[in-house]
Parts: structure tokens; C-alpha cells; sequence
């Protein structure tokens, strides 16, 4: 288990690292939509194996799910081509302020990230879910995990960290160092329930049935995905990037792509969503 007030220094100390690497790029002149024109290239961040966002065929090298999917459309709606350039979720960030990546897919605006790069309008709402174990009591409201006796799990610094912090209060919450492990001490019976955005609970448990069962208590919360900018003043890009996601979601093109991979790439069928999900 981490130390919180560890995690918040060492965050601290990044972005105080990255906030002066942004001042810096932003006195070299060239905005991002000057290089994108100039160069005819969008620079898109990738992350390998991070399906159903990225996912990389280590044969062809191709790259497939939303993230490549929006990047596609984005750059043909800017008639210039898309280079995926690989990242992590933990350096998308510092790639963005250091002028290696144009944009990031799938990056929620924490206030850390907020500071040092800047979001475009939301790409799509991700519902919170509760992975509760087997034999579990059904889930129906999230004030039935917010007591001191519901042993929730999240893997800490997270999204599902962030909420359940505020809407679960009294709860006696676990934080481990990710993902996986939290859904294994739900596995194991060490924790009742992990507290997961819908785009991993539900391919977890097409994968993975035996962990248990995935609910959307109520109040149905979610949480925005939106697309990670460099810090910059210039405007142009953020606001084509915002145009193409008004474009593209008036014609039902996000939910479309998302529906498309969690398919394709997860298993996960559109009909096998919790009908009170919505992207």
C-alpha cells in the first residue's frame, strides 16, 4: 500500500518540473497548429496494451482502438496525416509539454494535469462502476458502500481514486499501486468491492467472470475523458480539435468507435452495457 501524502509530494514535484518546461516551450514561437500545417503531421500519443484505448499488433505494427480512431478522423478532417508516437500514461504529460506529442486521447483533466497542459472539451463520459465479489449483496446505490464495514479498493492517484474519495467518505478504502492488484484483492476476498470506470469493468469481467459482478450504483456518476493539449496560448488547435468533437459526436461518431472496439478488442458486445450508460 502507498503513502498518499508520498504520492501528492512526488506529483508536486512534477509538476513543478513540467511547469517550467512549458514556460519554456511556450517562448519558442511555433503554436502547435503552425507545426501540424507546416509539417502536414498530428502527432497522436499511443500507450501499448492499453486496450480498449491503444492496442499494438506487434507484427504489423498497426495501431487499433479509439485512440487511433480518433486520431485517423482528427487528421483527415485537418487533411494532414497522423503519426502515432508511443507514450505512457505516465509520460503523456511531459511528452505533451516537451513538444513530442500533439495531443493525448483518453486523458482526464485531473487539477495536477490542469496546471501543465491544457484539455479539450469532454471526448466522452466514463461511468464509475463497483466490481463487487462473488456472492456480494447487488449494489444499488453508492450510500451502500459509503460505511465504515464496505471494504472498497482503488488503485490509487486514479479517477476512481479521486471519487470514491469524495462519495465515499466512511468507507474503509484500500489504495493500491494498480489497477490489477486492486481487482485482485476483490478476487481474493480481501476487499468487497473496486470502484472502475465502465471502460475497464465491464471488458474485466467478459475477461474474467469469476471476480464477480460489475453494478452502476445511483446516483450514476461519471467522470470526463477529454484529449490532453499543450500549454499554449494560440488557441487554433484546441479549437479544430473542439470543432471535430462537436462534429463528431453530433453524428453519433464517438459512441460509434467506442462500441466498435470494446467489440473488436475487448469482447465486450454494446448490447452486455448497463443500459444507464452513456458515453
Amino acid at each position: 500500500m502507498f503513502s498518499v501524502k508520498k504520492l501528492m509530494g512526488a506529483a508536486a514535484l512534477v509538476v513543478a518540473g513540467v511547469s517550467v518546461t512549458g514556460a519554456a516551450l511556450a517562448q519558442s514561437g511555433e503554436s502547435t497548429m503552425d507545426r501540424v500545417k507546416r509539417t502536414k503531421e498530428l502527432r497522436v500519443g499511443a500507450v501499448a496494451g492499453a486496450i480498449p484505448y491503444f492496442s499494438k499488433d506487434l507484427v504489423s505494427q498497426k495501431w487499433e482502438g479509439f485512440g487511433p480512431d480518433f486520431g485517423e478522423s482528427l487528421a483527415q478532417k485537418l487533411g494532414v496525416n497522423v503519426k502515432f508516437v508511443e507514450t505512457t500514461w505516465g509520460n503523456a504529460v511531459l511528452d505533451l509539454q516537451a513538444n513530442k506529442i500533439d495531443l493525448m486521447f483518453a486523458m482526464a483533466p485531473t487539477p495536477q494535469r490542469m496546471e501543465v497542459v491544457n484539455f479539450s472539451k469532454p471526448l466522452l463520459n466514463n461511468t464509475f462502476t463497483a466490481v463487487c465479489k462473488k456472492g456480494h449483496a447487488p449494489v444499488q446505490t453508492w450510500e451502500q458502500l459509503n460505511t465504515p464495514d464496505a471494504k472498497v479498493v482503488v488503485d490509487i492517484g486514479s479517477n476512481q481514486d479521486q471519487f470514491a474519495t469524495r462519495a465515499l467518505p466512511k468507507a474503509s478504502i484500500s489504495r493500491l499501486e494498480s489497477s490489477g492488484a486492486a481487482t485482485m484483492s476483490v478476487q481474493t476476498g480481501r476487499s468487497d468491492c473496486q470502484v472502475l470506470v465502465v471502460l475497464l469493468s465491464q471488458p474485466l469481467i467478459a475477461k474474467r467472470p469469476d471476480v464477480g459482478a460489475v453494478y452502476v450504483p445511483t446516483p450514476v456518476e461519471t467522470a470526463n475523458t477529454n484529449v490532453g493539449l499543450r500549454k499554449e496560448s494560440n488557441k487554433d488547435f484546441e479549437n479544430a480539435v473542439n470543432a471535430w468533437l462537436d462534429e463528431s459526436r453530433a453524428k453519433g461518431e464517438i459512441q460509434s468507435v467506442v462500441l466498435k472496439n470494446m467489440e473488436k478488442l475487448a469482447g465486450v458486445k454494446a448490447e452486455s452495457f448497463p443500459k444507464e450508460v452513456k458515453f
